[in-house]
């Protein structure tokens, strides 16, 4: 599922874009590319983010990193992501269980995100789910949603539209793991 250009414009490419250049189909690149990459353009993403001021902008990338290295999850426009979980859900989170738990109230997850274009990385929004407490957006799994832009603004984000994909994963507590390559356990 492809989410539709709306949700995710960006600024002009011109405006993020890197000195990170990208060699080939980013489908297809090895994982030394994508560390080389990450490593390229993650100052400006952390930056960008960090302009919003808030919390969550401001603390993420001291949480647990979730993934030894970005990868490519298609629900998210083809953008290459690095998830991060906060302390309250860290130690479930990086169970990856399947099936027959809730994440406690409190859970923050951020994902950074950036994609290929035109040859170059380009840094992309900062999606964040946050856990309510009991019957908090029960039409949403108990998720809020939403999204920073990469200069730190605000995204307009329809919670319906993130749920109807979260909600695929209604038995694992609507959540969407990394890649079972890149994931890193808790242990």
């Amino acid at each position: 599922m492809k989410i539709t250009a709306g949700l995710l414009a960006l600024a002009p490419f011109g405006a993020f874009a890197q000195d990170c250049p990208v060699e080939g189909d980013p489908a297809e690149l090895e994982a030394e590319a994508v560390v080389e990459i990450y490593d390229c353009i993650e100052a400006r993403m952390a930056e960008g983010y960090a302009a919003n001021g808030g919390p969550v902008a401001a603390e993420f990338r001291s949480w647990q990193v979730t993934s030894t290295r970005p990868a490519l999850a298609g629900p998210h426009g083809e953008r290459f992501l690095q998830t991060f979980a906060n302390d309250t859900a860290a130690e479930q989170y990086l169970t990856f269980a399947e099936d027959g738990f809730t994440m406690p109230a409190g859970s923050v997850l951020a994902k950074e995100s950036f994609a290929v274009k035109e040859g170059k990385a380009v840094p992309g929004p900062l999606f964040i789910m946050t856990k309510l407490a009991a019957g908090g957006a029960p039409e949403a799994g108990g998720w809020l949603y939403a999204a920073l832009m990469p200069d730190g603004t605000e995204m307009t984000i329809q919670q319906s539209f993130c749920a109807g994909c979260h909600l695929n994963w209604e038995a694992r507590d609507s959540l969407a793991y990394p890649l079972e390559e890149v994931r890193r356990s808790s242990q």
